[in-house]
């Protein structure tokens, strides 16, 4: 997979990354049944084939100039501009720029003018928490108030996010349904402060060409593809949104653990497991981390305080409705059923074995502890190798349980592709520790 991976520089899977994508993105225009999905695509196809196009030029532009850099200083100007690591983030950039961000902003502003098909439930989810919050101290319906709605309506009154969730949706609480007040627009401009954040912090700060800034440099554009271009992560953010800010906070945490800075690691995942219990399991991660290398007293506080800190509130209006919404609902032990329903190995046994459910959840349970005993036997020492145990220990966890969507594959693709990037931060690498210490693309 390394060597597919740096073909040509790097430049071929981009090829292939955008390639695909554009494929992905006209069959969901053409078929999707979902028509916030549809919309997406339309926008989103032109996009990626506007980004294919580009890095079928860099790729010619790389091979072009990878035997002749040394030239002219015009032409050495020239080849920094078309290819090399920067280019390739520029283009990343600005193809998630049209492939989630523009079909997200035309979604808000169609939403904002009449259109009721221009938003996926979670949208309408976390707007409604932020209502409720503002006004009755708990983003949370009780059991009874739940009960009291329409039967086809029972499945919007349930919010199963944590608290923190709501702040999102403050922003249309306060000002009315304006397109800017769309909680997709402040997920989106969360994000791209979070990743802006963890990008930097991973950049090499060295001007020398060492082989450990060479290989940075290229694990974090192929990192950042990882959570924006991908076509799972852009359709996502542009039509719901809900998942991309909290997973840009576990990797803006596992980058400070990269950096040694785990107090502020500890705050940032403490902030994504109060928005969203699916990153518990990071935050559990991360806390073995930290206590192999000695640093549990300043990661922990955040990490376990933050999550904890946004349940006084709706713990002193009603408790039971927070245990109802966040725990009851997402297990199936609700009013309504839970529509996330993909055919993944826990969703199929659930369904087909009598008593399914239980022996889902067993198997979940079971694998967990695998992990956790694996963990502790041999604790992760780097946030490379958290990210790692983050990536196949959700994926497991994806195709164990119950309830699941194929949205939430996001998250270990995204800890996966990241794992490389986060070691060089760690490790200094030798000139042959990189298949690629001797191509053109790192004098670039």
């Amino acid at each position: 997979m390394a060597r597919v991976d740096q073909a040509a520089g790097g430049y071929a899977a981009d090829l292939a990354l955008y390639g695909f994508s554009a494929a992905f993105a006209l069959v969901t225009a053409l078929s999707s049944t979902l028509l916030p999905h549809r919309a997406w695509g339309s926008i989103a196809a032109w996009a990626y084939a506007d980004a294919f196009l580009l890095a079928l030029l860099q790729l010619l532009g790389f091979r072009l100039v990878r035997d002749r850099l040394e030239a002219t200083s015009r032409a050495w100007r020239l080849v920094r501009l078309l290819v090399g690591n920067g280019a390739r983030a520029t283009l990343t950039w600005v193809t998630w720029a049209g492939a989630a961000l523009l079909p997200l902003v035309v979604q808000a502003v169609q939403r904002a003018d009449g259109r009721t098909d221009r938003a996926q439930e979670e949208v309408l989810v976390v707007e409604r928490m932020g209502d409720r919050l503002l006004n009755d101290g708990t983003p949370y319906l009780s059991r009874d108030a739940i009960a009291a709605l329409p039967a086809d309506e029972r499945l919007m009154g349930y919010s199963p996010y944590q608290p923190g969730m709501s702040i999102f949706g403050l922003p249309r609480a306060w000002a009315g349904d304006a397109w800017w007040t769309d909680a997709r627009i402040w997920f989106a401009l969360f994000t791209v402060f979070i990743l802006i954040t963890a990008t930097m912090l991973l950049r090499p700060r060295t001007g020398k060409l060492t082989t450990t800034a060479r290989w940075r440099s290229f694990a974090t554009v192929r990192a950042l593809q990882a959570v924006t271009v991908v076509p799972v992560c852009a359709l996502t953010l542009a039509t719901g949104g809900d998942d991309i800010p909290v997973l840009a906070l576990c990797l803006l945490a596992l980058a400070f653990a990269a950096t040694g800075r785990y107090g502020w690691a500890g705050l940032a995942v403490g902030a994504a497991a109060a928005c969203k219990l699916f990153a518990l399991p990071v935050v559990a991660v991360l806390a073995v981390l930290a206590m192999a290398v000695a640093r549990s007293g300043r990661l922990v506080p955040g990490a376990l305080g933050l999550p904890v800190l946004v349940l006084v509130p709706p713990f002193q209006v009603d408790q039971d409705a927070f245990l109802e919404n966040v725990i009851r609902f997402p297990l199936g032990h609700g009013l309504v059923t839970s529509p996330a329903q993909s055919p993944f190995p826990g969703y199929l046994i659930a369904q087909s074995v009598p008593g399914g459910r239980f022996v889902a959840l067993g198997l979940l349970v079971a694998v967990a502890a695998v992990i956790t005993v694996r963990m502790f036997w041999s604790p992760p020492r780097d946030a490379s190798t958290a990210a790692s145990i983050c990536g196949w220990g959700l994926l497991a966890a994806i195709m164990l349980m119950p309830t699941t969507r194929f949205g939430y594959l996001l998250y270990p693709i995204a800890f996966l592709v990241w794992a490389a990037a986060l070691r060089p931060a760690l490790r200094k690498h030798t000139a042959t520790s990189s298949p690629l210490d001797d191509t053109a693309l790192y004098r670039l």
